[in-house]
């Protein structure tokens, strides 16, 4: 059941990055340079509101905070980061809208994913040799901003309810996409 769940939200969501345009990097590309805020709007949106949702749905016990998993912060995580941003910049494509744009019949899609299995595929290899080095480091482990319930990791604001703090941040963002416009 949980595959059947899986299949129907990824095409929900593929068939929602398709529908405002993620799946188009020129799209992105005009976002990345602050030309087209359009994207930007979409994406605040969906972090507030679906943030505030987990957090909602967390504190009337509909999800269980076992459920959430922090991953650990290390050196290569933000390396990889900067990477990811530098790849997404340059081919106008992020892992999800390259998926969907390929879905679509973007050719150039299938050059990016093509080169994302390469990339993963040639770090498969090198990890052997990677692991010792500072790019796996930890720099300080599982941290939370908020409480989720989950005792396994460290939370930043122990003393304010999780709802709150997810509450406010959510808000935050939303505002942030009410009040971009949609061009510069």
């Amino acid at each position: 059941m949980n595959i059947v769940l899986a299949i129907i939200l990824g095409l929900l969501f593929g068939f929602t990055l398709q529908k405002i345009g993620a799946a188009n990097p020129q799209k992105i590309i005009n976002m990345l340079r602050l030309k087209d805020f359009h994207l930007m709007k979409a994406i605040l949106l969906g972090i507030g509101i679906s943030s505030l949702l987990l957090f909602v749905l967390i504190n009337i016990g509909v999800v269980g905070s076992s459920n959430l998993s922090v991953k650990a912060s290390y050196a290569g995580v933000i390396i990889g980061g900067a990477i990811l941003g530098l790849g997404w910049a340059i081919a106008g494509f992020c892992p999800g809208t390259g998926i969907v744009a390929a879905g679509a019949g973007r050719k150039d899609a299938l050059f990016f994913i093509l080169g994302g299995l390469l990339g993963a595929f040639v770090f498969t290899l090198l990890y052997a040799s990677l692991k010792a080095t500072f790019l796996f480091a930890d720099l300080g482990g599982k941290a939370t901003i908020a409480a989720t319930g989950n005792e396994k990791f460290v939370t930043l604001f122990p003393s304010m309810p999780g709802i709150a703090i997810a509450g406010g941040v959510a808000i935050i963002l939303i505002g942030i996409a009410w009040m971009l416009p949609e061009k510069k």
